[in-house]
C-alpha cells in the first residue's frame, strides 16, 4: 500500500496524527530530502528503506513503489499539503495502470505556515475574501489566462509559491496587472521551521527585499492589503446578527 502523506510545512510537529503514524509503522519512505525537514525520520522504524526522491525521477520513484507497494507499508512524504505542487496526480495514475492501491493524508499548507508566521488572516471582512494560490512562470509555464498580471486584477489576496528567486519578474507582473506599489507585501522564508524569517514589504519593493535579505529558494510570497490594519468587523459574532444558532440581541 502507497501512502502519500503531507509531512506539513516543516516543523515536525505539524504533521498530522494519522501522517506521523503512517511514518512511523512505513517499511519504505520515499521523501522530497530538498523540501521535507530530516527531523521527521527520527521516529522511522530501524529496519525502514529511505529514499530521497530528489535524486530521483519520477520513473525511479515509480520503480521503487511497484517493487515494493503491493508487499509493504510505503509512504511517500511531500512537503505541505501533497494537492498543492506535490506532482502526485502522475504517480496516482501510474498506481492506478499498476493496480497498486494508495491513499492521500493531507497535511498542513506551506501557506498556512506563512499566515501563522505573519500573524495574519487572508480573509478580512471587506478587505479580501478571496485567496490566490498560484506561482510565478519561469522555466515551466503557466495556463493562459493565469499569467501573473492577469490574476493581479482581481486585487484579493495572492499567496505565491516556488517564485522566490522570481522576484523581479514578479514584481514587475503584479505592478503590470494593476496592484498599486505600496500594496503590502510580505516574503516568508522557511515557514515554522527553526530559521524562519519574515520580512515586510511593499509590491514595489519585492524584489529588492528578497535581495537584501539574500532570499531566493524556500519562501512564499504574500501580497495584499490583509497585512493592512483596516478591517470590518466579523459579522457571526456581531451581538447584531442572528444565524442558526443564536438569535441578534436588540
Amino acid at each position: 500500500m502507497i501512502h502519500f502523506v503531507g509531512a506539513g510545512p516543516g516543523a515536525p510537529d505539524l504533521i498530522t496524527l494519522r501522517g506521523a503514524k503512517l511514518l512511523a509503522e512505513a517499511d519504505v519512505i520515499l521523501y522530497a530530502g530538498s523540501l521535507v525537514n530530516p527531523a521527521l525520520m527520527e521516529g522511522k522504524k530501524a529496519t525502514c528503506q529511505v529514499y530521497n526522491t530528489a535524486h530521483m525521477t519520477l520513473e525511479e520513484v515509480l520503480a521503487v513503489m511497484e517493487r515494493t507497494g503491493n508487499d509493504c507499508e510505503v509512504v511517500r512524504l511531500h512537503t505541505g499539503d501533497p494537492s498543492l505542487y506535490g506532482a502526485i496526480r502522475e504517480q496516482m495514475d501510474a498506481l492506478d495502470r499498476l493496480n497498486i492501491p494508495y491513499d492521500v493524508t493531507p497535511g498542513v499548507s506551506a501557506f498556512s505556515g506563512a499566515a501563522a508566521a505573519l500573524r495574519a488572516e487572508y480573509t478580512l471582512p471587506e478587505v479580501s475574501q478571496t485567496v490566490i494560490i498560484t506561482r510565478a512562470e519561469g522555466r515551466t509555464p503557466v495556463p493562459e489566462g493565469e499569467k501573473l498580471r492577469d490574476l493581479a486584477r482581481h486585487q484579493a489576496t495572492m499567496v505565491l509559491f516556488l517564485s522566490a528567486g522570481l522576484l523581479t519578474k514578479v514584481q514587475e507582473e503584479l505592478l503590470a496587472g494593476g496592484y498599486p506599489p505600496d500594496t503590502p507585501a510580505a516574503i516568508v522564508y522557511k515557514a515554522t521551521w527553526p530559521d524562519e524569517k519574515a520580512f515586510y514589504c511593499t509590491v514595489g519593493s519585492l524584489a529588492e527585499t528578497a535581495e537584501i535579505n539574500d532570499i531566493s529558494r524556500t519562501a512564499l510570497v504574500t501580497v495584499g492589503r490583509f497585512l493592512e490594519g483596516d478591517y470590518a468587523r466579523s459579522r457571526l459574532y456581531d451581538p447584531s446578527f442572528s444565524h442558526g444558532w443564536r438569535e441578534a440581541q436588540l
